[in-house]
């Protein structure tokens, strides 16, 4: 009996290593953007080229995610996480010492092509060492990582940049990542089989064309503009090539990336309220640092001080959650979590050029309490319905639908801001005009900045109604259980696939 539960025993090593990789990975990924000023004044490059640095990173991870099922299959979780961590430890070393944009920009890539792989061998292991009554709370840690370390990016980074030079952040991830890898190499031990398949090329050519297409259109859209032949081009150039690469894995006896699992009712419908979810989820995250520093011009390190009792809440509510799904499920939380994020969104779209500190700090926070209760709940929902062997697609596909939501959400917040912006400025400098006034260069500064301020509340609008449709989808949402493989070609294939 005590040989079992030894044999049964989660492994918590290997946990707690996957755990902190993961962790610095995802910081590492929100760290930079406060610093792009500082890089652009150093490296004497425009705003269009340093954004290439968050943009190359996004497309490294479009591009690398959806082979992440492929090579948690193919190889040991050992060998994976040592290369994954290996590249982002020298991704990251290089970063820091960069004299030029070139090598800092070659430096992102290497560092998001070790960071890929982390989250979805993080949950893989986390799906498989949990049996499904416990697997809300082990999630729940998970969800800690994958929630706290993007938000309290912000603040560390506006902190360090005020009182340092842009390449402290990476001096200070180096070393930890360093002792990570180290640590890695001696204490990390898994009995996972290597599982003898191939990778299809042209499934990855179609996967790398469609993802990163889409999520590079997506991406641009915000800047150049819907009309731009470079952001539809490259659109329907990625939905042509997912549409192919969609194709090519039902005609394929070991996809690269399995979507049959979408048959699976509760995962097909946690990860359509996912999408919505994230897109919705960008809201705050890309709109408030525009009204806080652009408008009422709040310094990087008070605006992520603001977002920090945030961050903290959902750190501290996410093994909680964790907790009260196992024992209610996904619904319940999630019912409650979104009317929360729909009524402090809804306030949000009402700020005006006076909104106190205060009053943003408490709505952020709040609206954080709400996120917490859905995000890892919903996710978890939907993967309990599957077999294990299609846990490796399950977390590669989730990790990925992410990411190209993230690139939509982005580009239709920041297309609405945009467009409403334009228009209510036209609106408002006609109302000056028709009043007789003449519009000084102070007035037209004035009413720049609350046009801006009423385009933010439009977008805003927009996040409550994608909000309110993640809502009623999770009234749909059934406490959900591993179901048996009803399709002997998914049988076969799954077992080929999944080897321990």
């Amino acid at each position: 009996m005590q040989s079992t539960d030894t044999l049964n025993k989660p492994p918590y090593g290997i946990i707690a290593i996957l755990l902190i990789g993961a962790f610095i990975s995802l910081l590492n990924e929100t760290l930079l953007n406060v610093a792009l000023p500082s890089i652009m004044k150093d490296l004497d490059v425009t705003t269009s080229t340093v954004q290439w640095l968050a943009t190359g990173y996004m497309l490294v991870n479009g591009i690398m995610i959806p082979t992440t099922a492929f090579l948690i299959q193919r190889f040991t979780v050992r060998g994976l996480f040592l290369t994954a961590m290996s590249l982002f430890t020298v991704g990251t070393i290089l970063a820091g010492m960069s004299p030029a944009f070139s090598v800092l920009l070659i430096a992102r890539v290497i560092q998001a092509s070790g960071a890929a792989i982390m989250m979805p061998l993080l949950m893989n292991v986390m799906l498989t060492s949990f049996p499904i009554e416990k697997r809300g709370s082990a999630m729940g840690i998970f969800g800690l990582v994958m929630i706290f370390a993007p938000a309290i990016g912000p603040t560390l980074s506006g902190w360090l940049i005020e009182h340092f030079d842009w390449r402290m952040l990476f001096h200070i991830v180096s070393p930890i990542s360093f002792i990570v890898l180290i640590a890695a190499v001696f204490l990390l031990r898994d009995k996972k089989e290597k599982t003898p398949i191939n990778l299809d090329f042209l499934s990855l050519v179609l996967s790398t064309i469609g993802f990163g297409g889409l999520l590079y259109g997506f991406s641009s859209a915000g800047d150049k503009g819907w009309d731009s032949p470079e952001v539809y081009g490259t659109i329907i150039v990625g939905v042509i090539g997912l549409v192919l690469f969609i194709v090519r894995q039902f005609k394929l006896e070991i996809p690269m990336l399995e979507f049959r699992i979408f048959r699976y009712p509760m995962f097909a419908l946690s990860s359509t309220i996912s999408i919505v979810i994230t897109m919705a989820l960008f809201s705050a995250m890309l709109l408030m640092p525009i009204y806080i520093q652009t408008i009422r011009e709040i310094s990087p390190l008070d605006s992520g001080l603001l977002m920090l009792p945030g961050a903290l809440m959902m750190g501290i509510m996410s093994p909680i959650t964790g907790k009260l799904f196992d024992k209610f499920g996904a619904r319940l939380l999630a019912v409650i979590g979104l009317t929360i994020t729909a009524i402090t969104t809804y306030f949000f779209s009402q700020l005006t050029l006076e909104t106190t500190y205060t009053t943003l700090i408490t709505l952020y926070t709040v609206r954080m309490f709400g996120m917490s209760m859905v995000m890892m709940p919903i996710m978890t929902n939907g993967l309990n319905q599957l077999p294990a062997q299609f846990n490796p697609h399950a977390t590669a596909m989730n990790n990925t639908l992410q990411q190209v939501s993230g690139a939509i959400g982005s580009a239709l917040l920041v297309t609405v801001m945009s467009n409403r912006t334009a228009t209510h400025a036209e609106e408002l400098a006609k109302n000056v005009i028709s009043q007789g006034t003449i519009p000084t260069a102070e007035i037209q500064h004035q009413i720049g900045m609350q046009a801006m301020v009423d385009g933010i509340n439009d977008s805003f609008a927009v996040s409550v109604v994608l909000v309110i449709v993640a809502l009623i989808l999770s009234l749909f949402v059934k406490r959900a259980r591993p179901a048996e493989v009803d399709d002997p070609r998914e049988e076969k294939a799954g077992n080929e696939q999944f080897a321990t």
